[in-house]
């Protein structure tokens, strides 16, 4: 999941210095959701709520 973030940062920084606005916007949105995404399960795993076996 880290990759994916890594990869939606830099997809928006290269998007937003081409003028790609919108793009850009999508991208960094997409970036947020997986890392509240991935906040929450740490979160989660660090109560033990949620185990990965």
């Amino acid at each position: 999941m880290l990759e994916w973030i890594l990869i939606l940062l830099a997809v928006a920084a290269i998007a937003a210095m081409l003028g790609f606005g919108r793009l850009s916007g999508m991208a960094l949105s997409g970036a947020k959701i997986l890392v509240i995404i991935a906040l929450v399960l740490f979160l989660l795993m660090l109560l033990g709520v949620f185990a990965i076996a």
